[in-house]
């Protein structure tokens, strides 16, 4: 992609921090960019298509809905398995995010992780069992790593 034009630089600055927060966010974007809703919207598109945004999504803050029980299952499976394995288990609706990692034996023997977020740890334990029962016998050991502070997630901010 070349560089960005002023128009679009300005709708990134406006939007790193997350979409206004009001009933019409892209025309509320349009009143400050001096463009409409539309033109808006058809740039956005243009800046994902292009690579230049990764996508517009919502990032809920877990801890501030009362999901204050945030962990990372890890999971041994065959090598052979975890790409299809994977997909059932990213499929699930109580995992967030789900994806294969290296192992690095002989301490971490795990190539399948699955975040959850819940109200307790009890309810983290109930969606490792569902986890498990997806897995079944391919699952040859498993962990679950508890969250212990919140990090902030940003990606690249341009200066305004």
């Amino acid at each position: 992609m070349s560089a960005l034009d002023p128009i679009d630089r300005r709708l990134v600055v406006e939007t790193q921090a997350g979409l206004p927060l009001v009933a019409e966010p892209y025309a509320e974007l349009g009143r400050r960019l001096g463009i409409s809703a539309d033109a808006v919207m058809t740039r956005l598109e243009r800046l994902a298509a292009s690579g230049a945004i990764r996508r517009i999504g919502v990032i809920p803050n877990h801890y501030a809905l009362g999901y204050r029980a945030n962990a990372m299952t890890v999971w041994d499976v065959d090598d052979r398995a975890v790409s299809e394995l994977g997909k059932l288990v990213g499929g699930m609706a109580c995992v967030t995010h789900c994806y294969r990692r290296p192992r690095r034996p002989p301490l971490w023997p795990y190539n399948l992780f699955a975040m959850v977020h819940a109200r307790d740890r009890a309810e983290v334990d109930g969606m490792t069992v569902a986890i498990g029962r997806v897995l079944g016998g391919h699952a040859r050991a498993h962990d679950v790593l508890y969250s212990t502070r919140i990090l902030k997630k940003t990606g690249l901010r341009l200066a305004a």
